[in-house]
């Protein structure tokens, strides 16, 4: 009679229990990592049509631009000044995180302007730090220019009414290698997976320990340099600045929207 080997069997049931408790630490870790406002408060700014000594005219986003941004509520316009300097403003929210949607801070000026023609001018220092509505903010600072025509512009953001914990300059070294012409449109995804700025936000924002997810913000204001030393475009855009944004109400914003939005829909 022939003889058959049989194993001996294994006792595999830790396999599982390891595997639920690796998921159950992965899953806590966040919350646990991540700081939050036991209060629940959200710092949130409100975008005002009233500044002092200025006339406001709004200007229709595009449709391509509202589609690409996926935002929940756009403010765009054009602030006239007593001396008929202008300020161009752009105000960017959304309410909800939205999970299977493309990041709020993904299209910045450094890609956005450099795809449409303008290009980037080397200027120092990159970034200024600003107070809004009591918020410390830091806004990327760049001076684009095309033909004759020169823009000042400042872009910044928040995340749940809180500053970021990363800089808004994935997009920087991307636009210049757009402008130099050593990039195809077919080759944008591989430089944006090559760029260390593109991952080194996500790094920062989990050694600072603040997360990347939340009511998100994003803020620009340009102004053209006509013939005049950048420093007085960049104290227009300073003083500009506090009297535009206040402090607003988020639950309120919020529940107007969404009252808005059910209108549309029915």
């Amino acid at each position: 009679m022939a003889r058959f080997f049989v194993p001996p069997q294994k006792n595999i049931w830790p396999i599982p229990v390891v595997l639920v408790l690796l998921i159950g630490v992965l899953w806590g870790f966040p919350h646990l990592w991540y700081k939050h406002d036991k209060a629940g408060r959200i710092a949130w700014v409100h975008e005002q049509t009233n500044v002092a000594g200025c006339k406001f005219s709004s200007v229709p986003v595009s449709e391509t631009a509202e589609k690409l941004l996926v935002a929940d509520r756009t403010f765009n316009g054009d602030f006239i000044l007593a001396d008929k300097k202008v300020i161009r403003v752009f105000s960017a929210k959304r309410f909800e995180e939205k999970q299977n949607e493309i990041g709020l801070f993904m299209h910045t000026p450094d890609r956005c302007w450099t795809e449409v023609g303008w290009q980037i001018e080397a200027v120092e220092p990159q970034t200024v730090d600003l107070q809004v509505a009591g918020t410390p903010v830091q806004f990327e600072r760049r001076i684009f220019s095309s033909a004759s025509q020169r823009e000042l512009v400042y872009f910044g953001g928040l995340i749940g009414g809180k500053p970021l914990p990363y800089r808004l300059d994935h997009n920087l070294s991307i636009g210049a290698r757009f402008q130099s012409g050593a990039q195809h449109q077919a080759r944008e995804a591989a430089l944006r997976a090559s760029d260390r700025h593109f991952w080194k936000r996500l790094w920062d924002s989990f050694a600072s320990r603040e997360e990347v997810f939340g009511p998100k913000h994003f803020i620009r204001v340009s102004t053209p340099i006509d013939g005049e030393e950048v420093k007085s475009a960049d104290g227009r855009l300073q003083a500009f600045l506090p009297q535009w944004l206040v402090r607003g109400d988020y639950n309120a914003e919020k529940e107007a929207w969404k009252s808005s939005v059910g209108k549309e829909t029915y």
